[in-house]
């Protein structure tokens, strides 16, 4: 008998098969990146809106089902599943109503006939949600719930998986990823926001970025004038990688791993290094360019840009939860980060530049919590109603960050100082003219605990999978398409191909590598308008084989 515990996160999936018998872990599966096109929530949802919920179903489900292939075992034996995510993930899951996620204002939900969808604790069989011939008609899948409409079962379960909840000092959790989950505890009362920082937080949407897995640079240190690179190797644990000089790439000396490529928390790290090392005079530009981190890694000066808005995102919220709490800097006590980038980023060099507040006295690294209470809830350590019950008590304020003046004011510093280099006296400046207290400068070093030395600390005895390649495409037929292949030469992800079929021609997109809602450069470059990514449909190479 088996279980599995499943995380649908904004930058990929990751499930664990468990034994239900001896409540041990066997194996751990992952995506490299999410199933449906775009980087980030407000991606998943527009796609899902434009195109149709059932497609984004499709994908989702059909990514599912291949994850559960890898574990080699038969579906009748998987006797229970709990999942974990976001709401605009598990509604997607769940392919149930989304349109009240998008349309926050009241009037419009009325005009377009949307009822808020009550988002709590839900049980499904297999056959809801497989299907009858997946051969999980009686696995019982058990979906967690949300806490508010905007707060997802992972922003629960961040604050139960670490002290947060019970902390009688003033916190912050935040739960490092694409959509950046944070809660703000001030005596009894939680205050909520989520920042949409993007993919680079988690090494997507950076040149030579990728998700934290065996060959990815974690980290970067100072070493006799140089740089050494840190390297995950294929039990997820830092190696020693390459000492080079990030200026020119010459390799001073061979590290025992070689690197493929950088994740977030690499990213982090050397923008840490760079900076305070006094390497870079004016975001975000770099010596020449570039840095050069490996034989196949360099970071540019769009890189540096790219992640600075997601590190400008965080710290943005951070304050904006601060400020409109009354809660002065000084009084926060404790910065609990969660989430693989949590996990793995250097908590002081990420500090230093705001991706945690720098005037917090201690930071506790937690790993994928998650994932970890779709476990506990497999194995029995919480039972349904308790979860209800932990969700109903954990009620709390929610700032909704994209119409809040305060965290718009501070994003436009943020994105001043990291994209035009503005200088830091100024950033200060312009805090106090909004009538918002100044950074203060701080010099004294925090108390970091990291509690765990992976995201997933016990990946099973069988180790860990990872689907770098999802086979999903979604399709449109092209009238009038010409066959210039124009969009084929400008997708940066190389996500779109025209397809001659039948006497028509379609345009096909690699679902996953596709950057969705917020790109559409395909369709700007179109001379002849043959596309415009509406009239589309979802299918499998299984569907191909049949036309």
């Amino acid at each position: 008998m088996y279980g599995i515990a499943l995380d649908l996160g904004t930058s990929g999936f990751r499930l664990q098969l468990i034994n239900l018998i001896n409540k041990n872990a066997i194996k751990t599966v992952m995506t490299m990146r999410h199933p449906l096109p775009g980087g980030n929530v407000i991606d998943h949802l527009g796609f899902a809106i434009q195109v149709g919920e059932k497609n984004a179903n499709k994908i989702m489900v059909h990514t599912i089902l291949k994850m559960f292939n890898e574990l080699h075992i038969p579906f009748d034996a998987i006797t229970k599943i709990a999942v974990c995510g976001n709401p605009i993930q598990l509604s997607l899951f769940q392919n149930i109503e989304i349109r009240d996620l998008a349309y926050a204002g009241k009037n419009m939900q009325r005009r377009l006939g949307i009822e808020t969808v009550e988002r709590g604790l839900k049980i499904y069989t297999g056959r809801d949600i497989f299907g009858p011939d997946s051969g999980l008609d009686e696995c019982e899948i058990i979906v967690l719930p949300s806490i508010e409409h905007e707060i997802g079962a992972d922003a629960l379960a961040m604050m139960v998986k670490t002290d947060f909840v019970e902390q009688d000092e003033v916190a912050i959790v935040t739960d490092y990823g694409t959509n950046a989950e944070m809660a703000l505890k001030v005596g009894d009362r939680i205050i909520t926001c989520s920042a949409a920082a993007g993919p680079s937080i988690e090494g997507q949407g950076i040149k030579c970025g990728m998700l934290a897995s065996p060959g990815a640079i974690s980290d970067v240190n100072e070493e006799n004038g140089f740089w050494r690179i840190t390297v995950l190797d294929e039990n997820m644990q830092p190696g020693k990688g390459d000492l080079i000089d990030p200026e020119t790439g010459v390799i001073v000396e061979d590290g025992e791993l070689q690197s493929k490529g950088i994740t977030g928390t690499g990213v982090i790290s050397a923008i840490s290094l760079a900076i305070n090392s006094g390497m870079v005079a004016k975001l975000p530009e770099l010596p020449k360019g570039r840095l050069i981190l490996g034989e196949r890694v360099t970071l540019t000066d769009e890189d540096f840009a790219e992640a600075g808005k997601a590190i400008g995102a965080i710290r943005a919220a951070h304050l904006t939860l601060l400020i409109e709490s009354g809660v002065k800097y000084e009084d926060l006590k404790y910065m609990y980060m969660s989430g693989a980038s949590g996990t793995y980023v250097d908590a002081e060099k990420g500090r230093k530049i705001g991706l945690a507040p720098a005037f917090c006295n201690n930071i506790v690294q937690f790993g994928n919590t998650s994932l970890e209470l779709a476990k506990d809830v497999i194995l029995g350590n919480y039972e349904l109603d308790e979860i209800v019950s932990l969700a109903d008590r954990i009620k709390a304020d929610h700032i909704m960050l994209a119409s809040n003046d305060v965290f718009k004011n501070i994003y436009a510093c943020e994105l001043a100082y990291w994209t035009e280099g503005m200088p830091y006296e100024m950033y200060n400046m312009f805090l106090e003219s909004y009538g918002m207290p100044a950074l203060p400068d701080i010099n004294m070093i925090p108390t970091v605990e990291k509690r765990v030395n992976r995201d997933i600390e016990d990946s099973g005895y069988q180790g860990l999978k990872i689907i770098r390649d999802l086979d999903m495409l979604i399709e449109e037929e092209s009238s009038g398409c010409m066959q210039c292949r124009m969009c084929e030469r400008e997708c940066p992800e190389k996500a779109i191909h025209v397809v001659p079929k039948d006497g028509h021609v379609y345009v096909d997109y690699t679902a996953h590598l596709c950057l969705g809602m917020s790109c559409k450069r395909c369709i700007g470059v179109c001379p002849v308008k043959a596309i415009n990514y509406r009239e589309i449909k979802a299918i499998s190479p299984g569907d191909l084989t049949a036309v």
